[in-house]
């Protein structure tokens, strides 16, 4: 029992690892994607627009890998390694969401989002883009 517990520990720890590198890689997009620098504008500015789309980000990636590690085989480094995978590829598709939608849109969608006068809709637009995209890569992992 008590070896049960130290496995079921590690592989919680090696999951949360994952989950936590994989939304560190999510943040890091956001912050590619905007101008400015992310964490200053969330923490220091305030800035509403950035906060609402790095949260729609992360809560994405939570639900990815939350899915994956549902779905996930039950080889612990083939479980990781599929989470990791699933991770990346849904990060990679929100990121190519949030470009589509920049094409689509007037203006520059990452400095709309992050201007800090006033939160703009364009924010709501790209947290739906963000979480609808993480649905569907939870669904098709499932």
């Amino acid at each position: 029992m008590i070896n049960d517990i130290l496995q079921e520990s590690g592989a919680a720890l090696a999951y949360g690892a994952v989950g936590i590198g994989l939304m560190a890689l999510g943040y890091l997009v956001v912050e590619v994607t905007t101008p400015g620098n992310l964490g200053q504008q969330i923490w220091t500015d305030r800035n509403r627009g950035a906060a609402l789309v790095l949260a729609a980000k992360l809560l994405g990636v939570g639900i990815i890998v939350t899915t994956a590690i549902l779905s996930s085989e039950d080889d612990l480094g083939a479980g990781l390694l599929s989470t990791m995978t699933y991770g990346v590829l849904g990060i990679v598709l929100m990121t190519v969401a949030f470009y589509t939608l920049d094409l689509l849109t007037p203006g520059k969608l990452g400095a709309t989002v992050v201007d800090a006068r006033e939160l703009h809709p364009s924010c709501w637009v790209v947290g739906a883009a963000d979480l609808g995209t993480a649905a569907i890569v939870a669904a098709a992992i499932s």
